[in-house]
């Protein structure tokens, strides 16, 4: 056997294999990542009692603000996504993944949606960390690798060439080692521009910070700005103050989520979406001094470099935040594109075992 040929089989036994083994685990993660692109619509319908409310003013929410934390629910709490017409809720994350919601009008404790039990809490865990934490998120990382090598073996292993290409990708009925084979081609090269998409933003995903740091040096971007040391006095937060410092600052944002310092010294961080930024709860902050309820610094995302603006663009197209119901649409069959190249690649496979002896492979 030739040298190239020998390659070529090689690649052909990697990619078979891949497909066979982590391709079932890739299969299930871009299922559940199809599901959450789904995930408003799905909370909104299986939980009416919190999506049916009105939302309150500004001034009300600031004001729950500050009861919700001081409930024994609230305590310990780092971070609150605030009220939305979407969600008019305060909704809060607490240690091991359970979602907390609390009323916008007064701050008074609704419920929990526990990550045990809540479906699409499970979906997303299994989606971002495999249900297992740092060490899931790691092997969803390698497994995301696998997946991009399995789709350029593969491009190259069945490349017919330019000439041929129309009728190498024609889909066939029968024999069944055929049927499978030009199913599994025609899919995996038509989807191929849209799975390296999904698949590799989703890669970035797992390593965010890596990626987001690598595009800041190869674009040369200044450093990103730093939330600013404050007075290390202490006592309650004036949340109604905060709000209007904030909004004085930034007329024009959304404002999405606030985070609490987590020692004395630190800021309050009011994350905000500035108009035309595409992060669904946007990449720019507000910096606020707890004490004085001054604004003492801020970072907004529009002002990045150009690293920063393509790291801050892979999330929201990978949760398909940008580019309307279509985007999402499409997005959702990409999801389901992997689960069929694994079960027609494992009925090619199949058949192809079950091929009599001297037989030409399809």
């Amino acid at each position: 056997m030739t040298g190239p040929r020998r390659a070529r089989s090689v690649l052909r036994t990697i990619h078979l294999w891949i497909g066979l083994s982590l391709g079932v685990v890739l299969a299930l993660v871009t299922l559940a990542g199809a599901t959450l692109l789904w995930e408003d619509p799905i909370v909104a319908a299986t939980h009416h009692e919190l999506v049916d409310r009105p939302l309150p003013p500004p001034a009300q929410q600031a004001t729950a603000l500050g009861q919700l934390l001081a409930l024994p629910q609230g305590q310990g709490l780092r971070g609150v996504s605030l009220p939305s017409d979407d969600m008019p809720v305060f909704e809060a994350s607490a240690r091991g993944g359970d979602k907390l919601y609390f009323d916008a009008g007064t701050g008074q404790y609704l419920e929990t949606r526990h990550a045990s039990s809540d479906f699409m809490l499970l979906v997303m865990a299994w989606h971002t960390k495999l249900l297992s934490g740092e060490v899931g998120e790691t092997i969803l990382g390698i497994v995301a690798i696998a997946g991009l090598t399995m789709l350029v073996s593969g491009t190259w292993l069945y490349w017919p060439g330019r000439r041929r290409l129309l009728v190498h990708l024609k889909p066939h009925a029968r024999p069944p080692i055929l049927r499978w084979a030009s199913w599994h081609r025609m899919v995996g090269f038509s989807a191929l521009p849209l799975l390296l998409v999904m698949i590799g933003t989703g890669t970035t995903m797992a390593y965010r910070g890596a990626v987001r740091n690598g595009l800041v040096v190869a674009f040369h971007d200044a450093k990103p700005a730093r939330p600013p040391a404050v007075g290390t006095a202490t006592g309650p937060i004036d949340w109604p103050a905060v709000f209007t410092a904030a909004r004085a600052a930034a007329p024009e944002a959304q404002f999405s989520r606030i985070m609490l310092p987590n020692k004395p010294g630190m800021p309050v961080t009011l994350r905000i979406r500035q108009p035309g930024e595409w992060h669904p709860v946007g990449r720019s902050s507000l910096w606020i001094d707890p004490v004085s309820a001054q604004v003492v610094g801020s970072d907004d995302a529009r002002n990045a470099g150009q690293g920063g603006r393509i790291s801050n663009a892979l999330y929201p197209i990978h949760t398909a935040a940008v580019g309307g119901m279509a985007w999402r649409i499409v997005a959702t069959l990409t999801g389901l594109m992997p689960s069929f190249l694994l079960v027609t690649g494992f009925l090619f496979w199949r058949a192809r075992r079950r091929r009599p002896p001297g037989r030409k492979p399809a």
